[in-house]
Parts: structure tokens; sequence; C-alpha cells
């Protein structure tokens, strides 16, 4: 299956990040600090559109430039949209778009948890923190949002495939 979406988190010395987000059409990179947290707030806001919610917001603090991730759940579809923000309290029409893209919601439930596997892998869950800064590894909102994209997925009593991982589904 070739996937259009593709988020990578790599971080970029001791309390930065970088989050690359591409797809078929375009290629941005988003700046986060670890003076919030990012990982855990964005993860939360995919998980709740799993679980049913329309609109939700994660935010990446950049000191003092901010993104924010807006997402709006249309039945399987989700637009996503980034402002660029010059202060992170700023109101939505003080940012400027961009990115907007709408995707299935599997796609980006699946693109999530890819990335932050991959971050597992690369830097180990201990490592993590000493790079990272004053956030443990998000390991408790990755896994929400996993058993709640696998429940979307095997729903009531369907036995998911132990070989089917996120993984297992490149």
């Amino acid at each position: 299956m070739t996937i259009g979406l593709r988020l990578a988190w790599r971080l970029d010395g001791h309390g930065w990040a970088d989050c690359t987000v591409t797809d078929r059409q375009a290629v941005i990179v988003l700046t986060a600090s670890y003076v919030t947290g990012a990982p855990e707030e964005f993860l939360t806001a995919l998980a709740r559109l799993i679980a049913g919610e329309t609109e939700t917001r994660a935010q990446f603090e950049a000191e003092p430039t901010a993104y924010r991730w807006i997402f709006s759940r249309e039945n399987e579809y989700v637009w996503t949209r980034v402002l660029e923000l010059r202060d992170g309290r700023d109101h939505d029409n003080k940012g400027t778009e961009v990115w907007l893209s709408r995707y299935p919601i599997d796609e980006l439930a699946r693109a999530a948890i890819r990335c932050f596997d991959d971050v597992a892998r690369t830097y180990g869950e201990s490592s993590y923190r000493g790079k990272w800064g004053r956030h443990h590894f998000p390991r408790t909102d990755l896994e929400a949002l996993r058993r709640l994209w696998n429940d979307r997925r095997h729903p009531q009593g369907a036995l998911p495939d132990p070989h089917q991982t996120c993984e297992g589904d490149r």
C-alpha cells in the first residue's frame, strides 16, 4: 500500500525537534520545543478524532513562533490545517496557513503511529528524555492512539491478526 502522508520526528539538540510532514503534494518542516508536551498533544488530538470528536487541535511551540494544528473530521476524512503564528497565544486569524490537506482518518492515524514507533526505535525510550528534555517518550499517548485505531479497524470481538501491526501495513 502506498502511503501519501508521512510524518517524521527528529530530535535536534536538547529540547528541540523537527517534525517533517510529507505527502504527495508538499513537504514542510515544523519546529517544536520541549516547553510544552508537543508530541503528547499531537497524539492525543488524533486519538480524540478516532474516538469521534469532529474538531481538535494541537500546538508546537517553537519559541516564539508556534505551529497550530487544526483537525476537522468529516465522516471518514480529516482536514488537516497548520497555522504558523508569531506567538502561540495569538488567535487563528493572525496565523499564516502553511499546510492544508485532507486525509482518510486511518491514514492520519497510521502516519502518526509509524512516526513515533520510528522515534522509539531510533532514540530508544530511555535516551529520548535525555535528548528531548523535560518529557518522557509519549508511550501512554502513543498506545492510547494505537488502541483506539486498532479497535476501529477490528470492532467488537474481531481479533486483529497478531502479525498485522502498523509496521506490517507498510
